[in-house]
């Protein structure tokens, strides 16, 4: 069976701060960025913004992911 996620919204730059109304964001910090999908309990996938499969490298996260039920 094959997988898809929906593809990332990607940010982008801006030398203005103000928002037009009902606009968010967030600082840039280094570190990672990735989508993540649970599909079932013991079925998670993260993956980064280009694509490639993160979930190897996150592995750690999970079983936090499995645990959330709020979803």
């Amino acid at each position: 069976m094959t997988w898809h996620l929906p593809q990332p919204i990607l940010a982008a730059p801006t030398a203005d701060a103000a928002l037009p109304p009902g606009w968010a964001a967030e600082p840039k910090c280094d570190g990672y960025r990735a989508q993540l999908a649970r599909y079932t309990a013991d079925r998670v996938l993260l993956r980064s913004r280009r694509g490639a499969d993160m979930t190897p490298l996150l592995s750690q996260l999970c079983p936090v992911a499995a645990a959330v039920t709020c979803w």
